[in-house]
């Protein structure tokens, strides 16, 4: 990921008013879900299509997404979807790997 840290990237971004999508300090672990999201969208649906116009596109990608939060289930949050998953309430027991060693065996949502 470090070419997204390219002056010269960053520069023709400027130019085209488009914001880059990396956090601040440039730590990919802090845009994970993110990319996540945005590996999933790509690998599975967008793959290889080609859209007439942006507003197609546009259309396609909302479409997806809501698709994404509101029908699709999870494995990593017991087979929920990620909007009802957020708004419940008490803790869902982690299905996903963690990277990290850490205490914490579960992810509380508030």
């Amino acid at each position: 990921g470090v070419q997204y840290c390219c002056f010269k990237y960053n520069e023709i971004l400027q130019e085209h008013n488009i914001n880059i999508s990396m956090t601040e300090s440039g730590d990919p672990l802090e845009n994970a879900i993110a990319e996540r999201v945005n590996g999933i969208l790509k690998q599975e649906w967008i793959n290889n299509l080609k859209f007439k116009d942006i507003e197609e596109a546009n259309i396609f990608i909302s479409d997806i997404i809501d698709f994404y939060n509101n029908e699709r289930p999870h494995s990593s949050i017991n087979m929920l979807t990620p909007n009802v998953a957020h708004k419940l309430e008490g803790v869902i027991q982690r299905r996903w790997k963690n990277y990290y060693k850490t205490k914490e065996s579960v992810y509380s949502y508030l």
